[in-house]
């Protein structure tokens, strides 16, 4: 005899296999950060990225790569280029590197970088962080600025917790919470938002806001601390002490980054 589901039963496993889906759409962030020694290294990791590493990212279907370097203000100006690549899964996370090693464009293009001798290496070593959006933000976006690459201010900030539930806390304030809402709707034009998945500082989300200059990030966070909602927001006893620790990275884009 056959067995006729209810309309309602239908329904919900259409919208429970509906959150499954968005769920799995969310990006995954590699954020790398090349220690330099001084302007030879940047150079020679400029031209790399610039002629051959960000050319190469666009032929594998990777479309928007940033690369951001310290304000000229920082004490590490000249001595970091921060590069942050979006992936759609894990699988094309792990993937690239074969596909650049059969890219003969890319072997050509980064020779110098690519086949530096132990002697003559073009960094100092590069750490790496791996996060995943949000469930708020699941795709990067690119920020809608008029002003020259040398005057925006992109602010990258880092939220530490002092454990893994803890953490989770923050994070559930941006997505339930709606800071990230807040944060739109006043106009700091989020790159991403992203859960560290791996990384030398966990527990810890990380973010990165945009604006058109140095006045302008001021401008916006006075508003953000003013405003009424965030007020709430930060008064309201689920959210108290879930952050340990906050780094915050002041950047420009480089002329070449597509973010």
């Amino acid at each position: 005899m056959k067995t006729i589901k209810p309309v309602w039963l239908l329904i919900f496993c259409g919208m429970a296999l509906a959150h499954i889906t968005v769920a799995q759409k969310r990006e995954y962030y590699e954020l790398r950060t090349y220690i330099l020694q001084g302007k030879s290294h940047e150079e020679r990791v400029d031209k790399f990225l610039k002629e051959a590493f960000l050319p190469a990212m666009h032929r594998a279907g990777i479309s928007k790569v940033g690369v951001f370097k310290p304000v000229e203000s920082d004490t590490t100006s000249g001595k970091r280029i921060y590069v942050m690549i979006p992936y759609t899964s894990l699988d094309q996370f792990a993937k690239i590197p074969g596909v650049l090693d059969n890219d003969k464009q890319f072997q050509l293009a980064g020779m110098d970088y690519l086949n530096a001798t132990f002697d003559n290496p073009p960094y100092i070593r590069i750490q790496s962080v791996l996060l995943q959006a949000f469930s708020g933000m699941p795709k990067i976006e690119s920020p809608k600025l008029k002003s020259p690459p040398g005057d925006r201010i992109y602010e990258l900030r880092s939220y530490e917790g002092h454990t893994e539930q803890i953490y989770k806390n923050k994070v559930r304030m941006f997505n339930d919470g709606d800071e990230i809402g807040l944060f739109k709707r006043l106009g700091f034009n989020a790159v991403f938002y992203g859960e560290v998945v791996t990384g030398g500082r966990m527990p810890n989300l990380m973010y990165m806001t945009t604006f058109e200059n140095k006045a302008s990030r001021d401008e916006h966070w006075n508003a953000f601390r003013e405003d009424a909602q965030w007020k709430k927001l930060s008064t309201m006893p689920e959210y108290q002490k879930n952050v340990s620790k906050i780094d915050i990275f002041f950047l420009h884009p480089t002329e070449y980054s597509d973010i």
